[in-house]
């Protein structure tokens, strides 16, 4: 006998119309994921069938540089460029806000900047309100003077805006104070920012993370922030010292990887990947979100299938696993406070028990007493740049891991294991549903799709700082003249013309088209 309907249940406003509501929006979430998981796993599938990518992954090919194409690393000018003039447009200031590596991204923004504006560039500040609440300053992370010195054919740079003489008192110039649009296009420095520079005689843009377009239609500005990542910024004496210590122990025993592990609280609650924690845990990423973040409706199981969550240290390990890696590979483990505790690094450490950080490489705590904040940040990027293999977990927006994966690339294509999340999600999943047939086959499929350090096109939204290829590379023999390196004596070049000092001097004009020359 047919069950009489129960009017109730659709009524408006009734508590059977609200379960009913529930309940379709808890099957409309799940059909959402089950058909991105079911493309991206027809997507993994109709890839294999026609790849030609091989079958096994060669670790001991891994543990050196990745095929490089015939590529070098190369940032020095090709083309005209001019030095910096006598007499500038004004003053620059930026504050650069955000961690180590936000920072260090807006420092090459600066400079760029400033040879955007014709200006004179103030010794950037680097924001003492930071995740780290750290109050080092540009002075206590970075060689100050090789900075200065390493960009004088680029821009001129002093530590403080000079003070002026008037009517025979001595006076301050105080910065005209500016809020930079985000990614703003290089016509907003010439034009905005430019007149107010030329009024007040010094700007202060402030925040300054991401306030420089990345993409840019000129190969030799791309070059100059090459030059300030790569060349100009360089750790104080003391940082490098500390990070080759740590280096030298880790290769005492041979080979050693440097994993990321971006399993922190503020990253678990910008991505909104809650569920896999208990409800006091949830109670605490959520308060930190709302504290943090705009407010955005975030669906854990949505997040996780199109690949926005953090790899758990479980899935770290089951990746690596499933490549090859055994429980020998000695592991060096950059990351701060792992959120959730132990419980979730025990499967990790099953699978590789020599795992290693700043306490473990110096148990007299030598090492640890030196490593905290900034300058804690600065001996891991340093460990992670000189590793063999470097694995970021979590590389968008993680400024640490876009930065260091391109600094890699420019420094000899090391290696780098970079997961595919939103390929590898569903093979997860199905594994948690019990379907573990198989997993290990379909983790190395998805990982030989991926680039191992090795020269690629940038495809957005693939940083520049991530990947500078093609145009901080060049090629000793090629048919592009774009490409071809810039000739042996390209400093000789740029120091005669420094020397020259002023812009359309008949000499320092022939020297400018001499680096053309010296290339045909």
């Amino acid at each position: 006998m047919r069950r009489p309907v129960d009017g109730a249940l659709f009524r408006r406003g009734g508590k059977g119309h609200k379960q009913l509501k529930a309940l379709l929006g808890r099957l409309s979430v799940a059909a959402v994921v089950l058909l991105i998981c079911t493309i991206s796993l027809l997507t993994t599938i109709k890839t294999n069938s026609t790849s030609s990518y091989p079958s096994e992954i060669h670790l001991e090919e891994l543990w050196g540089p990745a095929a490089s194409g015939g590529w070098r690393p190369s940032s020095a000018p090709r083309f005209e460029w001019p030095p910096p003039p006598k007499e500038t447009n004004g003053y620059l200031r930026v504050r650069c806000n955000g961690g180590l590596n936000q920072q260090r991204s807006a420092i090459c923004n600066a400079v760029l900047a400033a040879r955007i504006m014709n200006a004179t560039l103030v010794l950037p500040d680097l924001d003492a309100n930071s995740f780290w609440h750290d109050d080092s300053g540009f002075h206590g992370i970075y060689d100050v003077d090789h900075f200065i010195k390493s960009l004088r054919y680029d821009v001129r740079i002093v530590e403080s805006i000079p003070e002026i003489r008037q009517n025979g008192k001595t006076k301050k110039t105080k910065a005209y104070q500016i809020r930079p649009p985000r990614d703003a296009p290089i016509s907003w420095y010439t034009t905005e920012a430019l007149v107010k520079m030329k009024k007040h005689g010094a700007i202060y843009l402030t925040p300054f993370s991401h306030r420089l377009a990345e993409e840019i239609d000129n190969p030799e500005y791309q070059r100059l922030r090459c030059r300030v990542n790569y060349h100009a910024l360089r750790f104080k004496p003391h940082i490098m010292k500390l990070s080759n210590s740590i280096v030298s122990k880790l290769r005492a025993q041979g080979h050693f990887m440097a994993i990321h592990l971006r399993f922190e609280m503020d990253m678990l609650a910008f991505a909104g990947c809650f569920d896999v924690f208990n409800p006091e845990e949830q109670a605490i990423l959520k308060k930190y979100r709302k504290e943090n973040f705009a407010e955005k409706k975030l669906v854990y199981s949505e997040r996780r299938a199109i690949g926005k969550c953090p790899l758990t240290p479980e899935e770290v390990g089951l990746v690596l696993h499933a490549m090859g890696f055994d429980n020998s590979t000695r592991i060096y483990l950059a990351a701060g406070e792992l959120f959730g505790g132990e419980r979730f690094m025990k499967p990790f450490d099953s699978l590789f028990p020599r795992l290693e950080n700043h306490s473990t490489v110096d148990p007299a705590g030598e090492l640890e007493e030196n490593t905290r904040g900034l300058l804690g940040s600065a001996v891991d990027y340093m460990v992670c740049l000189l590793s063999d293999i470097f694995m970021p977990t979590y590389d968008g927006p993680s400024n640490f891991a876009n930065n260091l994966m391109g600094h890699r690339l420019y420094y000899g294509f090391r290696t780098t294991v970079r997961p595919d999340r939103k390929a590898l999600a569903p093979i997860f999943i199905d594994r948690e549903n019990g379907k573990k047939a198989g997993f290990e086959e379909a983790v190395r499929r998805v990982m030989l799709r991926t680039n191992f350090g090795g020269p690629h096109k940038r495809v957005p939204p693939e940083s520049f700082y991530t990947n500078s290829w093609p145009e901080c590379f060049c090629q000793m023999d090629s048919k592009n003249p774009a490409d071809l390196c810039p000739p042996n004596n390209v400093l000789q070049i740029l120091e005669s013309q420094l020397d020259n000092e002023t812009v359309g001097d008949p000499e320092s004009t022939q020297l400018n088209s001499t680096i053309s020359n010296e290339k045909k």
